[in-house]
């Protein structure tokens, strides 16, 4: 009843503002919230954060989840969604920091407090729908990013913690190894005041600066979201990983051996990187616009199956989601660690504007871990054939795939029945005369 007096209300507002409502215009609706989740034990050294957006068009209902946690899932807030929220899609989107809330005296209670601040999240949000416009860009800047995968003299890659003779450990002098993605993509929520309510940044980078730290830390992605709420006083700022499995920060704090380890961490450096991803982040968002009063929003969902690399008894049941909002933004989600090469995959091959690969993002299944490539599989290193638990080769092309045939499904282009006949006779009579 609510959300119906709510849609009546976003009618009139439209109708009052000069714009004319039709029977097939497709309305969107948004809500956002956010909670504070950091534990009450622990070094703390800054907050960590639920953020949620509800998109609404057409009863396709979707809940974007950012926590600042190393992985999540719940089947519990899922099924609670759909029952209790009519949520057709919740994408669980961890900022994957390193210095969430560990060795906690009771994880199981900490959980369960995530879990019922995430429903009452998605209560308040779905409470407080707003009419709403949709935009969405992409900008490349300096890469503040390495692929931490390094190539070595016996054709192999390690990880760039691995010294050699010709590499430091760690990469000290800083240097910019590709390939990377240097592009950020921001999608904007706005309501029918031109207010800016929500902005979801999606970046590939690992959120490890402070590592082994041993305090707790939303580490740069706090940074952003913080400096981008800041500028957009009434918007609430999700960051949702890239495919980055292979990539690290060029921004980096000693790490430390053990909790009584004398070294500090530089928090200064993950401020420095938040702040510099934040201000393209701001300045993108303030350029995008949108006029589209009518949206479309479809999604498609699969569940694919897979065995272990090198334990052929091991079986993962992967689920994947696939939207196309307005036939211009297109989002992929990947669960666990996905390469990043498989984002360079999705923007070359999603004919769209907008192209967005979700990476990390749980939407029921088996977590995958890391997803290397098929030549990445084969050159090694960390993430790529280190793993005796990892998934079979190949299997990241086959989600890529399944994604471009779904959006060519959610586009319409994909027949389900042979196309017209072709005049082929004609066509061989002109040349045959």
């Amino acid at each position: 009843m609510k959300n119906q007096i709510t849609l009546a209300i976003a009618l009139i507002i439209l109708s009052m503002s000069g714009h004319q409502v039709f029977g097939n215009t497709s309305l969107l609706l948004a809500g956002t919230a956010k909670a504070n989740i950091t534990p009450e034990e622990g070094i703390i050294h800054d907050s960590l954060y639920i953020r949620t957006v509800i998109l609404d068009v057409d009863e396709v209902r979707i809940a974007v989840i950012s926590v600042d946690m190393g992985s999540f899932f719940s089947q519990y807030v899922k099924d609670v969604a759909r029952e209790q929220y009519s949520i057709s899609h919740v994408l669980f989107c961890p900022s994957h920091t390193h210095t969430g809330a560990r060795g906690l005296s009771d994880p199981d209670a900490y959980r369960s407090m995530v879990e019922e601040k995430m429903i009452g999240l998605l209560d308040e949000a779905t409470s407080n729908l707003f009419p709403a416009t949709i935009s969405a860009g992409h900008r490349a800047f300096p890469q503040l990013t390495y692929n931490r995968l390094i190539m070595r003299e016996d054709g192999h890659k390690l990880g760039m913690w691995n010294g050699d003779e010709h590499f430091a450990a760690l990469n000290p002098e800083r240097i910019p190894y590709g390939p990377v993605d240097p592009e950020v993509g921001v999608i904007k929520i706005e309501d029918m005041h031109g207010e800016t309510r929500a902005v979801i940044m999606n970046y590939a980078c690992h959120t490890d600066i402070v590592a082994k730290s041993f305090e707790v830390s939303a580490d740069y992605v706090g940074v952003a979201s913080r400096e981008v709420e800041k500028a957009f006083e009434k918007s609430v700022c999700l960051f949702v990983q890239g495919a980055a499995g292979n990539i690290a920060p060029l921004f980096i704090s000693p790490r430390r051996r053990h909790a009584e380890d004398s070294l500090k961490a530089d928090f200064t450096q993950p401020e420095k990187m938040g702040k510099l991803l934040s201000y393209q982040v701001i300045d993108l968002a303030r350029s995008l616009k949108s006029d589209a009063e009518e949206v479309s929003m479809k999604a498609m969902t699969d569940n694919l199956s897979f065995t272990g690399r090198f334990d052929k008894t091991i079986e993962f049941d992967i689920h994947i989601t696939t939207l196309l909002i307005n036939d211009n933004i297109a989002i992929a989600t990947f669960p666990g660690e996905p390469f990043i090469e498989f984002q360079f995959d999705w923007k070359k091959r999603a004919d769209v504007d907008h192209p967005f690969l979700f990476g990390y993002v749980m939407t029921g299944g088996i977590y995958p871990g890391y997803v290397p490539d098929i030549r990445s599989a084969a050159l090694g290193g960390y993430g790529a054939d280190t793993k005796p638990m990892g998934i079979e080769v190949g299997a990241g092309e086959t989600i890529m795939n399944k994604h471009v045939e779904n959006f060519y499904n959610l586009n319409g282009l994909m027949r389900t029945e042979p196309g017209p006949r072709e005049a082929f006779e004609d066509t061989w009579r002109y040349l045959r005369d």
